[in-house]
């Protein structure tokens, strides 16, 4: 039984595979964290091995460390994938986008895959089919756009993601929500299309915070999981302990 831990930049996520399959999954604070461990752990007693990504700011290393009859493996790009990994420099390469991956390749083998991750930044990452992982890109996530056009001038306001009822902004606040929104779908819909254009046969998986409010407006079939970075960590944990 495996423990996965995925911190990310506001919250923490835990979840208990059991012979590959997500049997419990809590979301909490980083506050939180010790104490929903410790409740894991007696409730959950046959967890042997956990893995751990880490992209925000809380250190939990020391905490899983000295967890008792528990190894602790730390995500990284120096732990084995089962796929080949040609980025020019992994060691800078995001181990939530590792995570993403390894799922892709799990869920759709020996095919090209796009994943595309909506959160705080929007990720793209390409496998394709003979197991190699390209690279992506980076952008900005909804939130962080709403709040960098507040920041960075004087006058226009911090607005919270909606839905525009048009793609023509007739006030201050409409054209912010159809700059952002409208913006955002346009280019996750612009970059499929240019995957397409060489990959005909890609799949495109859509995750993260956003991908529930982005998925209907996109034009492209997408297959959307909400626990495929865990499923991808999952999966790294069995695959270095064999």
């Amino acid at each position: 039984m495996n423990l996965v831990v995925d911190v990310g930049n506001s919250a923490v996520k835990l979840a208990v595979f059991d012979n590959g399959e997500l049997i419990e999954k809590i979301r909490c604070e980083y506050s939180q964290f010790s104490l929903e461990i410790e409740n894991l752990l007696k409730l959950h007693r046959r967890i042997s091995a956990c893995i751990s990504s880490n992209v925000g700011n809380m250190q939990i290393e020391q905490i899983l460390e000295d967890l008792q009859d528990i190894s602790h493996l730390k995500l990284s790009s120096l732990l084995k994938f089962p796929f080949t990994i040609k980025y020019k420099t992994p060691e800078t390469l995001g181990v939530d986008r590792l995570a993403l991956t390894t799922a892709a390749f799990y869920a759709y083998p020996n095919k090209d895959v796009l994943v595309i991750d909506a959160g705080t930044c929007i990720t793209f990452d390409f496998i394709n089919s003979s197991g190699q992982y390209l690279g992506g890109s980076i952008s900005p996530g909804l939130k962080m756009r709403y709040q960098s056009l507040n920041h960075f001038t004087a006058k226009l306001p911090l607005l919270t993601k909606k839905q525009p009822e048009s793609f023509i902004g007739q006030s201050t606040v409409e054209a912010i929500h159809v700059g952002v929104v409208c913006g955002t779908v346009a280019e996750i819909d612009g970059m499929i299309q240019r995957f397409t254009e060489e990959y005909p046969y890609l799949t495109v998986i859509l995750t993260g915070g956003d991908s529930n409010f982005l998925s209907n407006q996109l034009k492209n079939s997408i297959f959307a999981n909400s626990n495929f970075l865990l499923e991808g960590l999952n999966h790294i944990l069995d695959f270095n302990r064999t």
